[in-house]
C-alpha cells in the first residue's frame, strides 16, 4: 500500500511516498508547475509507478481552521487531479509544515539557494508523514 503526499502550491507541488508498509515518508521531488493538465500528468506518472492507492494533498488552512484562498485552490486542483484517476484524494491540514521544513533546513545549516529548492519536497513528506502517524495511532 503505497501513498503519495502532495504539498500543493502556485508555482511547485512537493511530491512524497510512503514506503510499501505506510510507515515512513520520503521525499521524491519537486514538480515545478507548467500547465495544469501537464502537472496532473505528472503526479499521474509518479501513482502509477509507485502503485499509490491513496493521494494525500496538504490543505493550507488558515491559522484559525478556515478555508482561505490558497486552500480553496489546493482543493481545485485536486478536484481536476480527481477527473483523471480513481484514486482516493485526502486532505490533511498543512498548517506550519512549510515553516517546520524551513527550520529543519536552516538547523541543517542549509544555503538559501539549496533550501528553495527542496522547501516544498521536505513540506510534502511532513504532510504525507503527518497522516501516515494518525492511521498508526
Amino acid at each position: 500500500m503505497r501513498i503519495l503526499g502532495l504539498d500543493v502550491g502556485d508555482r511547485t507541488i512537493g511530491v512524497a511516498i510512503s514506503d510499501p508498509l505506510g510507515f515512513t515518508a520520503q521525499g521524491i521531488t519537486t514538480i515545478r508547475r507548467k500547465k495544469e493538465e501537464q502537472d496532473i500528468e505528472k503526479i499521474l506518472e509518479f501513482c502509477n509507478e509507485y502503485q499509490v492507492e491513496t493521494i494525500i494533498s496538504g490543505l493550507p488552512k488558515n491559522m484559525n481552521g478556515t478555508i482561505g484562498e490558497q486552500a480553496e485552490k489546493v482543493q481545485k486542483f485536486c478536484a481536476a487531479l480527481s477527473e483523471h484517476t480513481d484514486i482516493e484524494i485526502k486532505f490533511w491540514d498543512e498548517r506550519l509544515t512549510t515553516m517546520a521544513a524551513h527550520r529543519v533546513m536552516l538547523e541543517a545549516d542549509m544555503s538559501r539557494k539549496k533550501r528553495k529548492g527542496l522547501v516544498d519536497k521536505i513540506a510534502a513528506t511532513y504532510i504525507l508523514q503527518g497522516y501516515l502517524d494518525s492511521l498508526s495511532k
